[in-house]
């Protein structure tokens, strides 16, 4: 192998430690509900450190990106889990169709939108636009009994729709059969890749959300209609008026940052 991938881990981990503030690790610790060691590194500051590591080893092979995610996942420390997705979408162009099944894992011990949203959109994403056989492990995904997994299955359709393009028809099955979902996280996407969607296709967003919109949860109607037409949004919001009040998602009110590229 070219490179000592528990080496790497290693250093990496000790970067972090010397860009670490205990005070913010407490605060994030406490915000995320996280069971994971905290160090306390701004997401910048990871990313940072990540792409120095792309940039001195550029020649990192499959084998040995997998090895070194491995290495700094272990760890549980929620940095190096935030440095190797970094990774993940450094060496994006690495990976395989096959690697879906480790994003797969790594999505099911994730257990917060920090971590989950980031292998989701960009790295699970242009990982299925390269190797479309990947979109049914989407539906499968969608049908997920966790609830992670099933956020992620909307999730990976974010970026192409997000920029004009991409699988509409594929969000919209998976949307339409999650808009009854309790879970607050499930519901938020809907909403979040509708509205990023509606930048650029409004007409499309509106035409789907317009019949759907009495049983869409308030939360997913109110992400999704910022962006609309004033015209739109107004027939959008009177029929989600006109139906029956729905109960509250599980979980409380929480927020997630919209990764921006």
């Amino acid at each position: 192998m070219l490179a000592d991938p528990g080496a790497l881990a290693a250093a990496l981990e000790a970067r972090l430690r010397e860009l670490g503030s205990k005070e913010r690790a407490v605060q994030e610790r406490r915000y995320l509900k996280s069971s994971l060691a905290h160090l306390g590194v701004a997401v910048p500051a990871i990313r940072r450190t990540a792409l120095d590591l792309r940039r001195a080893h550029p020649g990192l092979r499959r084998s040995e990106l997998r090895a070194l995610v491995a290495a700094l996942w272990g760890r549980g420390i929620h940095e190096c889990r935030m440095a190797a997705v970094e990774l993940l979408d450094a060496y994006a162009d690495r990976l395989r169709a096959s690697d879906a099944a480790l994003l797969e894992r790594l999505l099911r011990e994730s257990g917060t939108w920090a971590l989950v949203d980031n292998i989701a959109a960009p790295v699970m994403g242009p990982l299925v636009e390269r190797f479309p056989t990947l979109g049914r492990r989407l539906d499968r995904w969608a049908r997920d009994l966790d609830f992670w997994i099933r956020r992620s299955a909307l999730l990976a359709l974010l970026i192409p729709l997000r920029e004009g393009r991409g699988d509409f028809d594929r969000f919209g099955r998976h949307a339409d059969a999650m808009l009854d979902d309790r879970e607050f996280f499930v519901r938020k996407a809907i909403g979040w890749v509708l509205r990023d969607t509606s930048r650029r296709r409004p007409g499309i967003v509106a035409a789907w959300l317009l019949p759907r919109a009495a049983r869409a949860a308030p939360l997913t109607v109110r992400e999704a209609v910022r962006h609309l037409p004033p015209r739109s949004r107004a027939r959008i919001l009177a029929a989600a008026r006109a139906g029956k009040p729905r109960p509250a998602a599980s979980g409380g009110r929480r927020q997630e940052p919209v990764r921006r590229r």
